[in-house]
């Protein structure tokens, strides 16, 4: 008997981890951070537990669906990519029916969490959803999908502020800005490695169309007006002083720090500089934002 649950325990934490891997867990604190901060900045401090609770909800369901149903969209390209040939569909360890199942729950667990924050949250619910099932198609039809990307990410920032107030403000349009920006320019480090990759078979991006170099300059440019997005956040929210200005100045020397690790030439380093300083980048964001806004 208690052999029996051990395996049945064993084969639920194995199933959970497939999953974790599928959908790339370890990348949720991207526009974590921005929505959190958003929601303490709309709240001016800590929401009600129920509130929190259910964008947490929403947040999770829809990043957990987005990143699935992009594996089964680009399970065909993933398989002719070097890169990505590793991944759990193309090699057959997943089923696009499983995933397709997985990824409705997901969207209906984030369409309840709208339901249960307010009407206008789960009137817009199906906005998020549009985008988070477009943007899997762009490099089929658009260089443009790196921005498409980002304004999915940025409806967690909006969608907080909305989920506390009802209501739309210039704070979380900067902040979405900010995330979309963010999230374009180091999507834009990441996909410079498949730029042979996408012009061979005819996928869109903005290495493909501008060459690595002007994919990098346009990456910069990118990170520069999101840094210029916060700094205006920082003067519009009455909460935010010298803490949240030092992690400003934090972020601006991981940006810097990105950029010195690759180049046109050298794209070995692209893993690091798109994501794990950018990963820094947010925990920055989230403990420096944070910190102001409740001392």
């Amino acid at each position: 008997m208690k052999d029996g649950i051990v395996m049945v325990l064993v084969k639920i934490i194995n199933k959970l981890k497939e999953y974790g891997k599928l959908v790339m867990f370890s990348h949720t604190i991207f526009s974590l951070s921005f929505a959190l901060v958003s929601m303490v900045i709309a709240a001016k401090g800590l929401p009600e537990i129920s509130t929190l609770i259910w964008i947490l909800v929403c947040f999770m369901g829809a990043r957990t669906g987005a990143n699935a149903i992009n594996r089964v969209i680009d399970a065909e390209i993933d398989a002719r990519n070097p890169r990505t040939a590793g991944r759990q569909l193309p090699k057959g360890e997943m089923k696009k029916t499983e995933v397709i199942i997985f990824t409705a729950v997901c969207f209906l667990v984030m369409l309840f969490g709208a339901y249960k924050l307010n009407w206008i949250c789960l009137l817009l619910s199906p906005i998020a959803l549009f985008l988070m099932i477009i943007y899997s198609y762009c490099k089929r039809f658009t260089y443009l999908c790196h921005l498409v990307l980002g304004v999915t990410c940025a409806c967690a920032p909006v969608g907080a502020w909305l989920a506390i107030t009802g209501e739309l403000s210039l704070v979380p349009l900067f902040m979405g800005a900010a995330n979309t920006l963010w999230v374009a320019g180091f999507d834009i480090i990441y996909g410079s490695q498949d730029y042979d990759f996408d012009r061979e078979n005819g996928l869109h991006s903005i290495p493909a169309k501008f060459g690595v170099a002007g994919a990098l300059l346009i990456a910069k440019l990118f990170h520069i007006v999101t840094l210029l997005c916060l700094l205006v956040i920082g003067i519009l929210v009455p909460q935010f002083g010298i803490i949240y200005y030092l992690g400003l100045f934090l972020i601006a020397g991981l940006f810097i720090a990105e950029y010195k690790i690759v180049s046109p030439t050298n794209l070995t380093n692209v893993n690091i500089a798109s994501y794990s300083i950018n990963q820094i980048v947010s925990i920055v964001l989230l403990i420096f934002g944070l910190a102001d806004a409740f001392i």
